[in-house]
């Protein structure tokens, strides 16, 4: 059986994935990226969880691709992999449950294009986000999707042009980080922040991470009539009415899951 690169637990209402291939600097490789999907699949799935927490091991978050598995590929198989890293991407965008990124590490290439497609991120003072790609003459052009949609597009260009390694801190004065926190105190404050969005409806977490990102590459009378009619759905729903309920008799909402 294929060790799994990849794991999935569940901590109540908060499910926890970890990429787990530290002695290879937790590459993207075709079967990381496998498993990433599926342990994705498996959050979603699970009754109950409403926030989902992405992290890993050792000291590195993610170094991106496999090179040597890039090297030795097929221009077919290159394409299907390349397909796969930006299945995982979208994975993370249309999953209904809100993703937040846990980075201990360096993330760079696919490695920070996984965290800044996550829905948040929480990092450790010592993390440090770069697009590097530029350097070994592979420009990451599939990174910068993320990256430009996290960021101003002039910063995005100067990450993607000299490969500088952005600290935490100034990632979180981009933009491309929420929080910064000292290592000891980066995993309860990314809990924190996970089960404080786990305690709304998860049906109203759902239609409202999907607006948020189709919305974003509307122009603005498209967008407000897309959201108005969101806000529709969501208003006759029975978390919405549940909860409008609970506010006006100064009670705290149930939530029915719809």
């Amino acid at each position: 059986m294929e060790h799994s690169v990849v794991d999935f637990e569940r901590c109540e209402e908060i499910g926890r994935i970890t990429l787990n291939n530290p002695q290879k600097r937790n590459v993207m490789s075709r079967a990381a990226l496998g498993h990433l999907i599926a342990r994705l699949e498996e959050a979603e799935a699970a009754a109950g969880v409403q926030c989902v927490i992405l992290g890993a091991t050792g000291p590195v978050f993610s170094a991106g691709h496999d090179l040597a598995e890039v090297i030795a590929a097929s221009d077919a198989e290159r394409e299907s992999l390349f397909a796969l890293c930006s299945q995982a991407m979208r994975t993370i965008r249309e999953l209904s449950l809100p993703v937040i990124a846990q980075v201990q590490g360096l993330a760079t290439a696919a490695g920070c294009q996984l965290a800044a497609t996550c829905d948040l991120i929480v990092a450790a003072e010592e993390a440090g986000f770069a697009t590097p790609g530029i350097k070994i003459g592979l420009f990451c052009s599939t990174p910068a999707v993320a990256l430009s949609r996290a960021v101003s597009q002039k910063k995005a260009m100067e990450m993607l042009l000299t490969a500088d390694v952005v600290p935490a801190r100034e990632a979180e004065r981009i933009g491309l980080v929420n929080r910064v926190v000292p290592r000891e105190a980066l995993e309860q404050t990314t809990f924190e922040l996970a089960r404080k969005i786990a305690r709304s409806s998860p049906y109203t977490l759902g239609i409202g991470k999907r607006g948020f990102y189709e919305q974003l590459g509307l122009d603005v009378e498209r967008a407000y009539q897309l959201t108005e009619q969101i806000m529709v759905e969501n208003a006759r729903a029975p978390d919405a009415i549940e909860g409008m309920k609970a506010f006006l008799e100064r009670r705290q909402p149930k939530w029915g899951g719809g």
